[in-house]
């Protein structure tokens, strides 16, 4: 099956800009990008007649548009819409296990709101098994699309125990697509014993900055080789990891942090630092699902 990349339209200056990230990415993968509008209340096509009678109008129109806006944009790009009966998370979802990631529009500051038919965002990104990318609507409203070749570079966030492969390979493989550098970011809280009446004690916050460098360097040396091309930057933070990684991204063109694939049934359906990043970074944000 062809590599697909799926973005979630809802008519939103959030769902559209989504769509436009999305055919860049798909363009420089050459993935196949589909549309996917999704709406319980659709009705059964009908049979041949004027579209003030059809009751899908308004959804079609909503794709139809969107695609010739992306063709117009990406004349190489092979662009499918589909339009899909049932609740938006489900299609969203049945969509990502389809897809090499699925693409949504996000109002960023504020709490996730309402997506199709209601708050589907937020579920996608806890359940789904594939990435899924959290895009804003462009701050321009009627400008100009930006330039290419003027987003930055790919920030991944590391926790730096546990398994971290999806996560990476994700972010170098992003990375090496628009030819940017990567910097990966690692965020460590300065502990209650480093602290003195007089301040911080610099040679106990030395001695934890070289060792999580020490590992963050062993961590990321498989995948230097393994991407020749794409220049590393890593970057050790004394400051909480959700600070850190919000506080780095702020030049980025792209945010990459992981998702718990299992959590505890009481705990956060979202990390720290995903929950962060999802509701404050300014650049897109990617959530890729882990063991």
């Amino acid at each position: 099956m062809e590599p697909v990349i799926t973005v979630g339209l809802d008519g939103s200056a959030e769902s559209l800009a989504a769509a436009r990230w999305a055919a860049e990415e798909a363009e420089r993968r050459r993935f196949t990008l589909r549309l996917l509008h999704a709406w319980p209340l659709l009705a059964p096509e009908p049979p041949r007649g004027p579209a003030e009678i059809d009751q899908n109008y308004w959804a079609k129109r909503i794709v139809h548009n969107a695609r010739a806006e992306l063709q117009a944009r990406h004349p190489g790009l092979s662009v499918v819409g589909n339009l899909v009966a049932e609740d938006a998370q489900d299609a969203l979802l049945q969509a990502a296990s389809e897809s090499e990631m699925v693409v949504l529009g996000s109002r960023g500051l504020t709490p996730v709101e309402s997506y199709f038919l209601g708050d589907v965002s937020m579920p996608v990104l806890t359940r789904s098994e594939r990435p899924v990318v959290l895009v804003r609507a462009e701050r321009r409203a009627g400008g100009p699309p930006p330039a290419r070749g003027t987003a930055g570079a790919v920030v991944v966030a590391l926790k730096l125990h546990g398994p971290c492969d999806d996560l990476l390979g994700f972010a170098f493989t992003c990375a090496a697509a628009r030819g940017v550098p990567l910097r990966a970011v690692h965020g460590r809280s300065v502990p209650l014993y480093a602290y003195t009446p007089w301040g911080v004690d610099h040679d106990v916050t030395d001695e934890i900055t070289r060792e999580a460098q020490q590992r963050l360097g062993n961590t990321l040396q498989p995948w230097r080789e393994r991407f020749p091309g794409v220049e590393v930057v890593d970057a050790v933070r004394l400051d909480s990891a959700a600070k850190a990684v919000v506080g780095e991204s702020e030049s980025a063109g792209l945010l990459v942090v992981g998702r718990r694939r299992h959590r505890p049934p009481l705990a956060p359906r979202l990390g720290a630092v995903a929950e962060a990043s999802v509701h404050h970074a300014r650049c897109p944000v990617a959530v890729v699902p882990h063991d």
